[in-house]
């Protein structure tokens, strides 16, 4: 089993993606969470181009990584200077990381046309680059445009690489710097450079990016002619349209094809490793991800659950928890029994066809109204329990009252006030609240109503509340879902509101998510 060597240039080339930026702090967290996996290179950025990346390098040379290498990165010294008088070489030395990556042009048209230099100087340039590095630590050369260069001249693109290992460099890495490359392009080319410099001790690595949408690919077919170190950042994230996603690397690698990828052992942890870059860099997840998407190993269609019911190998590549994911089941108007007999087990009510008829055309009927439980498994759940005749509600909204402006018209603060009429058993409640947003008015008026009978309430908070318009084509007279995401600490769910009304769709998640989170508690009380 080979053993292929990871390098995670999150931290640099990830940043560069539009919408993406990390503070310090979240570049230390992210290297940390890399270390504690094994990936053996950690690339922290360029110590010349901003005050953050050096505190990077005083900072993570405090911490203890275990097997991984931080590495720095920088260019290729300038033309017309010395290396040891070159601002970037001596900001990369002053880094004092294990490794020091360099990059370099390996394209003709690029060293004559971009960098204005003689094809001879730009080889120069590369050569003493890696020889000055080379007295600070392990060097890698990113060899930039490569395969474009190769394509152009392949004779002057081989020279470029050797100037760099004939100087010290230890990693060759063959960047796919526009993203354009085909697979068998890759495949031809590098096995092409590894032939180029078989007479030095060096190894080659393999950096893609994704404008074909094929770097994981092409980043596979590399490591299947030679390459022994793959290059990317964690959810495929960097410019345009990023880079080669490491966490379907890794996964393809290991669990695909029989590479030793993290030490053989760390494949369960990349779901966690993947949602928590998101959330450090304040991101969006992708649900339709490859291995770690929450959709990734989603199943909608009746026939699909059925089958999946027999044997999950029917609509599942691999296990989801070799990944660290899981399986989920989601019900809606494609659904059918095999859907609702998976997601209401918990209810011991498969063996009763007319109640599972009777749930699956209530999420129908619902369905065509807007409604959508993918994510609304609190709702889904007291519908349930409604079809069963198991429901039973804790109080009975009466009605409400909700006003929102400006409090005043000068200095333009803004108010919103809710007052609430509901029952609990045989007592009337009336409360009244203020809040940041008539949302936040409804839900501290509800709690308020509840506080003595339910002051189990305190532990529950929402932690995500989205808005969507259902049927667009109606304008402002148009039918609003709203979903609500609540968690107590413990467990954390998902509830629904349609209306026409925004203020009323509202309403309705946020008691479905008290109702649930009390449905809840009567559980945990038995």
């Amino acid at each position: 089993m080979r053993s292929i060597k990871t390098y995670d240039t999150t931290l640099r080339d990830g940043t560069q993606g539009e919408g993406v930026s990390l503070s310090l702090q979240d570049k230390l967290l992210i290297a940390q969470r890399l270390a504690e996996l094994g990936v053996e290179f950690i690339e922290g950025g360029y110590p010349l181009s901003n005050e953050k990346d050096v505190a990077f390098f005083e900072q993570i040379r405090k911490l203890d990584l275990g097997v991984s290498k931080v590495c720095a990165f920088g260019m290729t010294r300038r033309r017309s200077l010395k290396a040891a008088d070159d601002p970037g070489m001596i900001a990369l030395a002053k880094a004092e990381t294990p490794v020091c990556t360099f990059v370099g042009k390996t394209s003709d048209f690029h060293a004559t046309k971009v960098l204005n230099v003689s094809l001879e100087e730009n080889l120069e340039m590369i050569g003493d680059s890696a020889a000055f590095l080379k007295k600070c630590g392990d060097v890698i050369y990113d060899a930039e445009h490569f395969f474009d260069g190769w394509k152009s001249n392949p004779a002057y693109a081989a020279k470029t690489i050797q100037a760099a290992a004939s100087a010290g460099a230890g990693w060759i890495v063959l960047c796919d710097t526009n993203g354009g490359t085909m697979p068998e392009e890759i495949r031809e080319i590098v096995t092409a450079a590894i032939d180029a410099v078989k007479q030095y001790n060096v190894q080659i690595g393999i950096h893609c990016h994704n404008d074909c949408d094929l770097a994981v690919a092409n980043t596979l077919v590399a490591v299947d002619a030679g390459a022994n170190q793959v290059q990317g950042t964690i959810n495929g994230i960097g410019e345009r349209c990023g880079n080669a996603d490491l966490i379907s690397v890794m996964a393809n690698l290991q669990i695909k094809r029989g590479f030793e990828v993290l030490g053989g052992d760390q494949m369960q942890h990349l779901t966690e490793l993947s949602r928590f870059v998101y959330e450090t860099a304040n991101m969006q997840l992708r649900n339709n991800q490859p291995f770690v998407g929450q959709s990734a190993f989603a199943h909608k269609g009746g026939m699909h659950v059925h089958a999946i019911a027999k044997a999950t190998s029917t609509y599942e590549h691999i296990d989801p928890e070799s990944v660290g994911n899981e399986r989920r089941i989601l019900v809606s108007e494609l659904s059918g029994r095999s859907n609702i007999a998976a997601l209401t087990s918990k209810h011991n009510i498969d063996a009763d066809r007319e109640l599972m008829d009777k749930i699956l055309a209530e999420v129908v009927r619902l369905e065509n109204l807007g409604y959508q439980f993918e994510t609304a498994d609190g709702s889904f759940d007291l519908l349930v329990k409604r079809c069963a005749d198991q429901y039973r509600p804790h109080f009975q909204p009466i009605k409400y009252r909700c006003v929102a402006g400006d409090r005043d018209a000068t200095s333009h603060v803004a108010f919103a006030e809710a007052i609430i009429k509901l029952s609990v058993g045989d007592d009337v409640r009336f409360e009244a609240a203020e809040g940041q947003g008539p949302i936040n008015a409804m839900d501290t008026a509800l709690r308020k109503a509840l506080q003595v009978d339910y002051p189990m309430l305190d532990e529950m908070h929402l932690v995500d509340y989205k808005v969507r318009v259902v049927n667009c084509d109606e304008g402002t007279a148009a039918h609003i879902r709203v979903n609500i995401e609540s968690t107590d600490g413990k467990n954390r769910w998902g509830t629904i509101g349609v209306s026409e009304n925004l203020i009323e769709a509202s309403w309705y998640a946020l008691v479905d998510a008290v109702e649930y989170k009390l449905h809840l508690a009567d559980n945990a009380a038995k």
